[in-house]
C-alpha cells in the first residue's frame, strides 16, 4: 500500500494502481542513503562547476546531448551509434544508415525542445506531451499517438505475452489520469525533498504510470535531466545517466519492480543516487579531458600552422560537429573551397582529422581524438537480444523494451 496496489480488473487481469507522491510513510533517510546523497550532490556540483570554465559550453553540450540520446535509445533496442547520428546530421539520405537513427535524432530534438521550453513553461503534463510528440515525430512508431496519453491498456512482459501473463500492467485509463495529476503536482511541489530524491521518485512514478503507448522509458529519462535543470542543479545537460542505466539494465528494471511489489523506495533511490554520483564523476573527468585536448590541439595548430585563425576556428567547429566535409568547412569559415581543402589536409597531416570514406569525392573526415572520448560508452552491447523485454498495447503491437 505504500507504493500502490494490484487491483483485479473486470476482465480478470491485475493492474497496478500507484499511491500518490510523496511516499507515506516518508523515505527513510538512513546513514547509507544520506552518505550516497552527499557524495552525489558534491559530484553534481563539480560537474556543473566545470561547465563555467569551458571556453564555449554549448559546443561541448551538443556532444553530451547526442551521447545521452544514443544510450537512452539503445536501452530500448535501437542499434544506432554516435557516428550514425553525426553522419545523419550531415546527410539524412546520402548514406546507408540504420533505420532507427531517426529515433535517436528525435531524442536530441526532444531534449533541446524541452530545455528551451523550460525557460517559459514549468515541467508539466503539457510539456511532457510536447516532448513525446517530438520524440515520435515521423519514426516507425509514429502511429502510436505522438503527444497524446494512451487511451488503451498497455503492459510489460516477454514478447507475445498477454495481459494475463504480463510481468507488469500499468494503471488502466480511469486510474491513469488521477495518477498523472498527482505526479504533476509533485513535480511542482517536491515537498522539501532533496533534489535527487525528488528526481528519483518522479522518474520511477512516471515509469509505473506508463502513460504512453511508446516512448515511456525515453521520456522518463528525459524528465531526470529536465528536473535537474529546472531546479538549478545543472545549468546545462551534462549528465548522461543512461550510460549507467544501460550498463546496469537488469538491476534498473528489478529496482523499479521492487518499488511496485515490495514498496522498496529506498533500494531504488540508493541505486539511482549511486548512478548520479558515478556518472557525474565520469562526465567531469571527460570534460577536463576535453579541455586538455583542446589546449593541446591549439598548441599544435599554433606551432605547425603559425597560429592560423582559420585553424583555431575549425578546431572549435569540430568540438560541436566532429564529422565534416570540405564543403561544410568552406561554409563555416566563409572561405573559398581551395582554402578549406588545404586546411583539412593540414589537419589530416597533424593527426587531428581522418578521412573515413575512401572516396575521391564527397569525402568525410572525423575528429578522431575527440570522438574517441565518447565512443567507448556508445558501443552496442552484444548478447542481450534474447533477454529483451517488450511492452505491448491492447492491440498486441510491440513497444519499448524493459521499463520502456
Amino acid at each position: 500500500m505504500r507504493t500502490g496496489q494490484y487491483v483485479r480488473q473486470a476482465t480478470g487481469y491485475k493492474a497496478f494502481i500507484p499511491s500518490p507522491l510523496p511516499p507515506d510513510p516518508p523515505v527513510q533517510m538512513n546513514a547509507e542513503l544520506t552518505h550516497l546523497l552527499s557524495d552525489a550532490d558534491r559530484a553534481l556540483g563539480r560537474l556543473d562547476g566545470i561547465a563555467t570554465i569551458l571556453p564555449n559550453p554549448n559546443l561541448f553540450v551538443a556532444m553530451y546531448v547526442r551521447q545521452e540520446a544514443v544510450l537512452s535509445s539503445q536501452i530500448e533496442g535501437t542499434q544506432s551509434t554516435l557516428e550514425d547520428v553525426l553522419q545523419f546530421e550531415i546527410d539524412a539520405k546520402g548514406r546507408e544508415l540504420p533505420k532507427d537513427v531517426e529515433e535517436v535524432v528525435n531524442y536530441v530534438r526532444a531534449m533541446n525542445h524541452g530545455l528551451a521550453r523550460l525557460k517559459d513553461l514549468p515541467l508539466s503534463l503539457r510539456l511532457i506531451r510536447e516532448i513525446h510528440a517530438e520524440l515520435l515525430k515521423g519514426v516507425r512508431v509514429a502511429h502510436r499517438t505522438p503527444g497524446e496519453f494512451r487511451r488503451s491498456q498497455n503492459w510489460i512482459g516477454q514478447a507475445n505475452c498477454t495481459l494475463e501473463t504480463a510481468t507488469f500492467v500499468p494503471p488502466p485509463i480511469h486510474e491513469m489520469q488521477p495518477a498523472l495529476d498527482n505526479l504533476e503536482k509533485f513535480l511542482h511541489n517536491p515537498a522539501s525533498l532533496p533534489v535527487l530524491i525528488h528526481c528519483g521518485l518522479a522518474h520511477a512514478q512516471f515509469e509505473t504510470i506508463h502513460p504512453f503507448l511508446d516512448g515511456n522509458g525515453r521520456v522518463g529519462r528525459l524528465l531526470i535531466t529536465f528536473l535537474l535543470c529546472q531546479r538549478g542543479v545543472l545549468q546545462r545537460p551534462l549528465l548522461y545517466l543512461s550510460y549507467y542505466l544501460k550498463h546496469h539494465r537488469t538491476e534498473y528494471y528489478d529496482r523499479l519492480m521492487a518499488i511496485r511489489n515490495d514498496g522498496d523506495w529506498e533500494g531504488w533511490l540508493k541505486f539511482f543516487v549511486r548512478g548520479v554520483d558515478e556518472v557525474s564523476r565520469e562526465a567531469t573527468e571527460t570534460a577536463r579531458t576535453i579541455l586538455n585536448l583542446r589546449e593541446e590541439h591549439r598548441r599544435t595548430i599554433a606551432t605547425n600552422l603559425g597560429g592560423s585563425a582559420n585553424g583555431m576556428q575549425l578546431l572549435d567547429i569540430l568540438l560541436e560537429q566532429p564529422i565534416v566535409t570540405i564543403r561544410m568547412v568552406e561554409q563555416a569559415l566563409k572561405c573559398v573551397y581551395v582554402t578549406a581543402s588545404k586546411l583539412v589536409d593540414q589537419f589530416v597531416g597533424l593527426g587531428l582529422l581522418r578521412e573515413i570514406t575512401g572516396f575521391q569525392r564527397n569525402r568525410r573526415y572525423r575528429y578522431e581524438p575527440y570522438l574517441a572520448l565518447f565512443e567507448p560508452q556508445g558501443r552496442i552491447e552484444k548478447g542481450e537480444a534474447g533477454e529483451k523485454v517488450q511492452i505491448t498495447d491492447a492491440e498486441g503491437g510491440p513497444g519499448d523494451s524493459g521499463a520502456g
